[in-house]
This record gives C-alpha cells, structure tokens and sequence, in this order.
C-alpha cells in the first residue's frame, strides 16, 4: 500500500511553489506528473485536476496527476518498456533504473488519482504501459522550501489509457481542459511555464521532437537548456 500525506495532493509536484520558505535546506524528493492529452472540440485538451479548496496554500490551482516515486516503483512490472528514445532522455537526468521508476511512478499516480488506466490491471495492481509515454522537460524546486521535488514530466495521449475518470479525494474537478480555457484558471507560475513546453512540443513533427534541446526549469522559474553528454 502506498503511504499517503494526510493533506491532500500533498505529495504532487505541483504542490511545491505554494509551500511558503524555510531556512532548513531540503533536498528534493524525484517525481513524476503525466500529462495526459487528446484532441477535442475546442482544440488540444489536457488532464488536470484542483487543489482542494480547503487547503492553506493555493486552493483550487489547476495540476497535472503526479506525484514522488515509490520504492515499489522500482521493480514493479510493466506491460510495456519506454522507448529508446524516452529512456534516453529520462537518463539525462536519472541513472537508467530511477528512469523506468519515474515512468512508473507517473502512470501509478495517474492511475491512484483518476482511476484511469494506463496499461493493464491484474489483480488490482496496474502494469503500466510505459511504451505509450513521451519524455517532455524536468523541474527542480528552488532551495528554500520545506518541500521540494525534482518533477519529470511525461506525456501520454489519452486513448491510451481506459476508463473513466474517478476522482480519489487527492483532486477536485478533474477533467480535460482544452488549453484556450487555461488562460482563465488559476494555476502556479511552474505550471504555466510546463505548459508553454508541452505547446512548443506538440508543434514540432516526431523528428522534431526527438532531435529537441531539452530543458530543465531551475530555480525561480529559470528555463535552463540541458548538457547532454
């Protein structure tokens, strides 16, 4: 069983920009968020969820699923493997079995928090399809802040996972929000900025989005090209 945070969505990497500043230095806990998208009628949607409106800091900001890599992720099973490519990229940033965990990881919380499956369930565990998964950039919380993760974010397209949405009390009215719709809600400045990445990266060809500098968003917000060795 996972251990869970008492606050809801507490461990979501998106929770870190609203957690105030603390003099202790933290280091960052390794995550994973899915972004999880599909062509609808207003134009390209993504999955997101709120932040409970009862919580202190940022109540009802729009997040991506996610959340910090389990032990169990580590060896878990998987219906398919990440792609070369995928894998490659994950590894700029993690040794190559944290790079499968985090995959893992995101397809996991995906499932926990919508209910939606992205690869197979046997008897009640999911086997996650990590085939279906493309690597998009990274995130660091800047030092400072009691809680800080190191988010990768994935994408994955929609008809890929089965199911219906079901929320688990982590987040609010989750839904597919079509990205013109985005500009009116409220969400954290990180967010926004793995937004205008997940666009840039829709716009190129597959060939385009392989041969990409990648990009870590480090700090306050700052938008860092990768060293690739």
């Amino acid at each position: 069983m996972t251990e869970r945070p008492s606050a809801p969505g507490a461990d979501n990497p998106g929770v870190a920009d609203a957690a105030g500043r603390t003099a202790r230095r933290v280091r960052p806990k390794d995550a994973a968020s899915l972004i999880l998208w599909r062509e609808g009628p207003r134009g390209v949607e993504v999955l997101m969820g709120r932040r409970h409106h009862a919580l202190r800091f940022m109540p009802g900001v729009l997040v991506f699923p996610g959340g910090r890599v389990d032990r169990a992720d580590h060896r878990a099973p998987a219906l398919s493997e990440l792609s070369p490519l995928a894998r490659r990229m994950l590894e700029v940033s993690a040794r190559p079995s944290l790079a499968r965990a985090l995959a893992v990881a995101a397809a996991r919380e995906l499932h926990e928090e919508t209910a939606l499956v992205l690869g197979e369930l046997r008897e009640g565990r999911l086997v996650p399809d990590l085939a279906a998964m493309d690597y998009l950039c990274r995130a660091i919380t800047p030092v400072g802040r009691p809680l800080r993760f190191h988010a990768r974010f994935l994408v994955a397209p929609a008809e890929a996972a089965r199911g219906a949405i079901q929320g688990s009390g982590e987040l609010e009215e989750l839904r597919f929000f079509a990205m013109d719709e985005l500009a009116g809600q409220p969400v954290m400045a990180i967010t926004a900025l793995i937004l205008a990445e997940f666009r840039a990266w829709r716009a190129l060809t597959p060939r385009g989005r392989a041969r990409r500098r990648l990009i870590a968003i480090m700090g306050m917000d700052r938008r860092v090209p990768e060293r690739v060795r």
